[in-house]
């Protein structure tokens, strides 16, 4: 059965990241002893709706500079705050995980209409790879899905495939809204002034696109999220159905003296005026969430 989880980024953003904030008391995301993501997996896309290319390009970018080998701060390196939690979960033998742009599938005359379902995000999820892949479901602009823009702006799962009709297996998923046009101040803050609470100058998107630029924020905690607790049984803390997870767990902290309303102190462009704390693959820059660090009970960021 798919699982979904709820990612409540700007409510937290708003209202609990003074108490998650680095300096806060520990908090504990539980191991429940259950697999994590390992090995070579493969990170396919499964477009829904109108993207222009550069937009694709922006995604595409973002899977592949993870695995880049560029040094700090480098989207690499902060995928490396994910990795603690291998040797958390296995002291003596710990696995690692790689990730890889997979494939890319158009589904661009909206098969299923404009306005989906929880099932049928599972549906578009299944277009993917069903072994060693993460299939992620992006949806554009005019596409409302269930729940988004409400209580989420992403959700990740997990999902049976039959193999060559026998084996069974379990694929990851994850689905990421484009939210511009529908609610940017709920998901895409802090590009776009946040629906309530401190109404600050919103930050420059680093790739000069406030939908796609939230996505990307989106997608890289549930990237943490799914690598870290795929089936619902690796590391959170709290109920399993709206769990705490190794991105969620550090809400609205992408760099040091974060507070509510306020990200964080974060390097400036200095030709765009973009707001950025990690470098990317040909030459991007993108803004990502602190991760939580379980040995030092605090949330880590690059910058």
């Amino acid at each position: 059965m798919a699982r979904f989880l709820l990612l409540l980024i700007a409510f937290f953003h708003l209202t609990v990241a003074a108490n998650l904030a680095p300096e806060s008391s520990p908090q504990v995301l539980k191991y429940h002893g259950g697999s994590l993501l390992t090995g070579s997996i493969s990170v396919n896309l499964i477009w829904y709706g109108k993207f222009t290319a550069t937009q694709k390009g922006i995604i595409a970018d973002f899977i592949s500079s993870i695995s880049d080998s560029s040094p700090a701060p480098s989207l690499a390196s902060w995928w490396k705050f994910v990795e603690k939690y291998y040797l958390l979960a296995s002291s003596k033998k710990p696995n690692s995980v790689s990730l890889r742009l997979g494939k890319q599938i158009i589904v661009d005359n909206y098969r299923y209409g404009k306005s989906l379902s929880d099932k049928q995000i599972v549906q578009l999820a299944s277009m993917g790879e069903g072994k060693n892949a993460v299939n992620v479901v992006l949806t554009a602009a005019d596409v409302a899905v269930a729940g988004f823009c409400v209580n989420r702006c992403g959700t990740h799962g997990s999902k049976s495939a039959m193999m060559k009709g026998k084996k069974n297996y379990k694929f990851a998923y994850i689905w990421v809204g484009n939210s511009e046009t529908q609610c940017p101040g709920y998901c895409a803050w802090p590009f776009h002034q946040p629906i309530y609470g401190p109404q600050n100058p919103p930050l420059i998107a680093p790739n000069n696109d406030v939908g796609l630029d939230g996505m990307v924020m989106n997608l890289a905690s549930l990237l943490a999220g799914t690598a870290t607790n795929p089936f619902g049984n690796g590391f959170y803390q709290g109920a399993a159905t709206a769990p705490l997870e190794a991105a969620t767990a550090c809400p609205g902290i992408y760099g040091k003296g974060a507070y509510p309303g306020y990200p964080g102190d974060l390097p400036v462009d200095s030709t765009t005026g973009a707001s950025y704390n990690v470098d990317g693959a040909a030459g991007r820059k993108y803004l990502v969430p602190a991760i939580y660090d379980p040995s030092t009970s605090t949330c880590s960021t690059v910058v």
